[in-house]
């Protein structure tokens, strides 16, 4: 890694960013979704800067999670942060391609709940206009969300729980390919910037091995009418 880093104060963590692995609103809110508790076992999936994992230590510490992640930058920066905060007993950074998950990178079976904020684009449709790295992480050019699932089923144990976040213009991609790899939507929750707009993302939970069976949350808004911001969304920061 060179030195075009950054550092971000995420609590009593000082974490590690770059111009290309970076992080928005979508982080915090699939890690409050994700309702992690402290003796769960988590793989974060896609994990860039690793701000899931680390938004997970600072408000809960779970037991054990692995974060993987296929760009050596955005591991290197996690390594970084892991080591100067001396969090190497909980967070372990995986440098792998998820479609060629093996369990000496990590065990199968392990995981209560696999998290993940997927590249959200299809391929060609605007990459070209990104860095190399940030076209990986945007866009579905090394893994899709068919890849996604599958390594997601490969690493949970039977009933443990995907938590994804991902644009509701692909909501069928996401559920068609939750269910070809054996794990079952039982709830989205979609996020809206006011009650007026449509919403920007959606949040899906699936466990593996579950009866069919969905439940459409009360959507999540972020800003009252006077474009404040709601109870909600300030809780996520805490």
């Amino acid at each position: 890694m060179d030195g075009n880093f950054e550092t971000f104060d995420l609590g009593k963590i000082k974490m590690y960013v770059s111009q290309d692995h970076r992080f928005g609103t979508d982080a915090f809110l699939l890690a409050r979704y994700a309702a992690i508790r402290k003796d769960n076992v988590v793989c974060d999936l896609c994990t860039g800067c690793g701000i899931i994992p680390l938004i997970l230590c600072k408000n809960v510490m779970p037991k054990k999670i692995y974060a993987v992640d296929i760009q050596n930058e955005a591991v290197a920066l996690l390594e970084k942060t892991v080591k100067e905060n001396s969090l190497g007993e909980t967070v372990f950074p995986v440098l792998c391609d998820l479609r060629e998950l093996s369990q000496d990178k990590i065990p199968f079976e392990i995981a209560d709940i696999v998290t993940v904020n997927p590249p959200y684009m299809t391929d060609g449709s605007g990459a070209e206009r990104l860095s190399k790295a940030q076209a990986i992480a945007r866009h579905e050019l090394m893994c899709n969300i068919n890849d996604v699932c599958k390594a997601a089923a490969r690493l949970l144990k039977y009933g443990g729980l995907l938590k994804m976040c991902h644009r509701p213009e692909r909501l069928a991609d996401v559920i068609c390919a939750m269910r070809e790899s054996g794990i079952e939507p039982k709830t989205v929750t979609f996020v809206q910037n006011t009650a007026k707009d449509k919403p920007w993302l959606f949040l899906v939970s699936g466990k593996r091995g579950a009866a069919s069976g969905m439940i459409i949350e009360k959507p999540m808004v972020l800003r009252n009418d006077d474009l404040s911001f709601t109870e909600e969304y300030t809780k996520l920061y805490e």
